[in-house]
């Protein structure tokens, strides 16, 4: 398993909460354990103390986002850096028992946790997810949706780092607000030609 995917941890725990909406998902141990996805052994652990543990650490990758999205990288990385000391991992080789196409097992690589709750062992493998991310792709590569109000975290894999929005829903809005108010500023000033040729 690619490290740096870990980083959707990141990405889901972060986006829980839309702050210019005034949504936050996060209310419940039943919230807190779907952020783990297929991971119900870890899951298992949330208590209801998690709640307020998981909303404070998602408030600290919010951060970690704003600053590399306002291009402050020191910032970023600093943030990311506290985290990553907070809530330590060890990487761990597993194969779950599969076998490769020659009958060997298929060994690969984990971020094991060891936490004493799921706040510990979620934070962990998300920043480390998202220091992989960071490292490997450019801290220029976190950011926030520009379709106001969204501002959900995105991941940008472009090619050419051109990402600005979090789904392309979002992308379609921005595009089709841009063109309404493009056709509204001609409408505009062919109507004050108009008058002022009269």
């Amino acid at each position: 398993m690619e490290l740096a995917s870990y980083s959707d941890y990141a990405l889901r725990l972060v986006n829980s909460e839309e702050p210019a909406r005034g949504t936050d998902t996060l209310t419940s141990v039943d919230a807190v354990r779907a952020l783990f996805g297929a991971s119900t052994q870890a899951a298992r652990r949330a208590t209801e103390a998690d709640v307020t543990r998981f909303r404070s650490v998602r408030g600290r990758l919010r951060a970690v986002f704003e600053a590399a999205a306002e291009g402050d990288q020191q910032q970023a990385v600093h943030l990311l850096n506290a985290l990553l000391l907070e809530f330590p991992v060890s990487p761990q080789i597993s194969g779950h028992g599969e076998l490769d196409a020659e009958g060997r097992p298929d060994w690969h690589m984990h971020l094991a946790d060891h936490p004493s709750n799921a706040t510990g062992g979620y934070a962990a493998i998300a920043a480390m997810g998202l220091a992989f991310h960071l490292t490997e792709f450019g801290a220029d590569r976190l950011g926030l949706c520009e379709a106001s109000p969204c501002r959900n975290a995105y991941l940008d894999t472009s090619t050419n780092r051109s990402r600005r929005y979090c789904s392309d829903r979002c992308a379609t809005r921005a595009n089709v607000a841009a063109y309404r108010a493009r056709k509204r500023r001609e409408s505009d000033t062919s109507e004050r030609t108009g008058r002022t040729a009269e």
